[in-house]
């Protein structure tokens, strides 16, 4: 498989039959190359969206026009944007997994909140999750935006994941120490990705102390747009 990170949260993973963008913000996204838009997206065949907040929907509905790539997410959020955006889209739940061709996807429990912009303020967008990403006997745990949560336990438990994608820049999700404490403590990770850091000045800027924490775990620092064959 092929993971590409976009930068902040957002990722193209290339997988089985599917190529899945997953909280994909690029336009107005500071550290995304606005010249290697065209390269992120080709060939999407689905967009997999983790909670509503703008660093991770706000494009979703616009990639999926362009793409023809339906947008897969909590259902509140997948009705909304189905309904005022005239997308295509996948709704499902907490527990529940879809077959994306040879792929299957389920969602699984975070710790955060979630809501899109209105003219009256916040809109409840259904709530946040992460996702189980599988093929071939290999899954990716995508974490979305949270914090440490028990249910980490049983994730590994039923699922078993190897590679984990975890946010880990703190103030708005767990920071590097957290990410680092539900690695050793809830999985058995091959491999981990640390994500949702280096954005803003806000965030963590290294991920460094995450790999420090996690000796005997391929802590993989992509730089934006670089590929992992894994």
């Amino acid at each position: 498989m092929k993971i590409t990170w976009l930068g902040h949260s957002g990722f193209r993973i290339e997988i089985g039959d599917q190529i899945l963008l997953i909280d994909p913000w690029l336009a107005g996204n500071p550290v995304f190359p606005e010249d290697r838009r065209e390269e992120a997206v080709a060939g999407a065949t689905h967009i997999l969206v983790s909670h509503g907040h703008f660093d991770h929907a706000t494009d979703a509905a616009a990639l999926s026009k362009e793409t023809g790539a339906p947008i897969v997410a909590i259902a509140e959020l997948a009705g909304f944007l189905e309904a005022t955006e005239s997308v295509s889209v996948v709704g499902f739940n907490k527990g529940g997994t879809v077959a994306l061709g040879d792929v299957s996807v389920t969602m699984v429990n975070a710790v955060h909140s979630s809501s899109t912009s209105g003219d009256g303020g916040p809109i409840y967008s259904g709530g946040e999750a992460g996702f189980m990403i599988s093929h071939g006997g290999r899954t990716i745990y995508f974490s979305g935006d949270t914090d440490v949560t028990a249910d980490m336990g049983v994730m590994q438990a039923l699922h078993a994941p190897e590679i984990g994608i975890l946010c880990c820049g703190g103030h708005f999700t767990m920071d590097m120490r957290r990410a680092a404490y539900a690695a050793r403590t809830f999985f058995d990770f091959k491999t981990v990705i640390p994500c949702h850091y280096k954005t803003f000045p806000l965030l963590a800027q290294s991920a460094q102390p995450l790999a420090d924490a996690l000796p005997g775990i391929d802590v993989q620092q992509p730089d934006v747009m670089e590929t992992l064959e894994l």
